[in-house]
């Protein structure tokens, strides 16, 4: 019988090459759009509305000066836009442009539609464990 902590480790160590596939998942979809993977994160993010870059740099988890310098480059590509902040007239918010967002949404569905191919062999009660335990460990 296995201890506890050769499970947890064997638990961790299966997490982190999950971690793994999924990036190397999101660097091969994001790729052919002619995007790195942090900036198709950046614009999928975006889909959910317009964000301060305070916000996106604790989303992201990338330094501001690091998002400033991707933010300008997607801007120059016309997928972004810096827009006026509502309240704060110091501060603007990240928006999508029309191109950004159909860009945003086709690297989104092309990144979901692989994560779907590597899980349509599990059943529906391991669909649901899984569900389950991701939820409960991102929560």
């Amino acid at each position: 019988m296995a201890t506890t902590t050769t499970r947890h480790s064997e638990l961790v160590g299966s997490l982190v090459q999950l971690m793994h596939v999924l990036q190397d998942l999101y660097a091969e979809t994001s790729r052919p759009l002619g995007l790195t993977p942090q900036q198709a994160h950046l614009l999928c993010v975006l889909l959910a509305g317009p964000q301060g870059m305070t916000d996106l740099s604790r989303i992201m988890s990338i330094e501001r000066s690091s998002l400033t310098s991707m933010v300008d480059r997607l801007e120059r590509r016309a997928l972004l836009a810096r827009n006026p902040h509502p309240t704060d007239r110091r501060a603007s918010q990240i928006a999508l442009t029309p191109d950004g967002h159909a860009l945003a949404a086709e690297a989104h569905t092309a990144f979901t539609d692989r994560v779907e191919a590597l899980t349509t062999g599990l059943s529906a009660k391991t669909r649901e464990t899984l569900t389950a335990a991701v939820t409960h460990i991102t929560a």
